[in-house]
This record gives structure tokens, sequence and C-alpha cells, in this order.
């Protein structure tokens, strides 16, 4: 298995009055940097899901894959799977750019689950709840992702995830995937932080 990974940045941080929640600061670093410190090394290369000016992640030395604009995760998936298939990647992790809490076996975790799922399809749950943008996406789901994007219908990523058999890696502690929404998450997050407790 070769896995590559991405990091979801599509959002339009409407929660967070509009702002680019990837840039965001976080005990002092961007909240993109805190993403990329626990999933870096759980795979053999990274990229960013992202749209806009990619001058403004230049920093963080990956590459910018854009999406097509409003189709949501998705699309940064499908835009990952594209760009991982032809470097012989065998599958995508992917997590959100607002979860900088991430579990450090979330790859080893999803790998696991996968075994058990007919296309190698695996996402994360905790909490009672199912967090599909944590999820392990075999390459070979580029084209019926392609299709699903197409069909006209709104995106969700539960109804795809749903639809193709996807095994649960399921983790006992939800704090791991908590996504910072609001103001108040951040605050939060920082408190947590400063408390050691994350």
């Amino acid at each position: 298995m070769r896995i590559f990974g991405v990091i979801l940045t599509g959002g339009q941080g409407r929660r967070m009055g509009g702002q680019d929640k990837a840039l965001m600061a976080l005990a002092g670093q961007p909240l993109l940097a805190h993403v990329i410190a626990r999933l870096k090394p759980q795979v053999e290369r990274l990229a960013l899901s992202a749209n806009g000016d990619p001058a403004r992640f230049a920093r963080f030395g990956l590459p910018i894959l854009p999406d097509a604009l409003g189709a949501g995760p998705l699309a940064g998936v499908l835009a990952a799977l594209r760009w991982a298939a032809p470097l012989g990647a065998t599958a995508v992790l992917s997590a959100p750019v607002d979860g900088p809490f991430l579990p450090g076996d979330l790859c080893p975790r999803l790998c696991l689950a996968a075994e058990n799922a007919a296309e190698g399809l695996a996402v994360a749950q905790a909490g009672g709840r199912l967090h599909p943008t944590y999820g392990l996406w075999p390459v070979g789901l580029a084209q019926p992702l392609a299709a699903f994007l197409g069909s006209g219908a709104k995106p969700k990523v539960m109804d795809f995830v749903a639809a193709h058999g996807a095994a649960e890696a399921c983790f006992s502690q939800s704090a791991g995937f908590e996504n910072l929404n609001t103001p108040e998450d951040l605050a939060r997050a920082e408190a947590a932080l400063r408390g050691g407790r994350a």
C-alpha cells in the first residue's frame, strides 16, 4: 500500500466570518500547520486541496490541488485521487483543515478497517457518528466519484460513502475529530492547548 494524503481546505469559513480557516492561528500556528504536523508522518506524500490564490500557501511547500468550486469536500478528494494515481499511490488519506487534533494512528486504523470493505473505502467513526472527511479513498474510486459529482445531485459525502460500502474505523476518543467551525470552537481549542489537554 502506498498512501498519499490530502488536507481539505475548500470550505468557505462562513461561521468564521468568512476568514480563511487554514490560516487562522491556533497556539501561534496556522490551523493548516497543525494538520500538516499530524498527517504528514502518516503518508508518503501530502497535498492541499484548495481554491483561490495558491500563493497564500507557498510557505508550506505542498502541491496545491484546485477542485470544482462549490462541489464540497468530495471534489477535493477527487482532485487528490487524480493527482495521486499517476504517482503510484494506492489510496489517499483525507482530513479537513479545521481538525487540528486528528489521531496519530488515523492511517493504520483506516487501512485495517478497509480490509473489510469490498471497495477498500474506510471512514472514521467516533462519538457515535461518522466523520467521513477523515477517510481512506482507493484511487480506483476516482471514476465513480467523478460520476457521482456529475450526477446533478447535491454531493453529500455520507451518500457516497454509504453507496460504496465504506468500512468504519472506530475510535474511542471523539476529541481527535473535533472540527473548529466557529470562533468559539477556536477559543476552546486554544484554552485546551494552554491547559495541556490536547
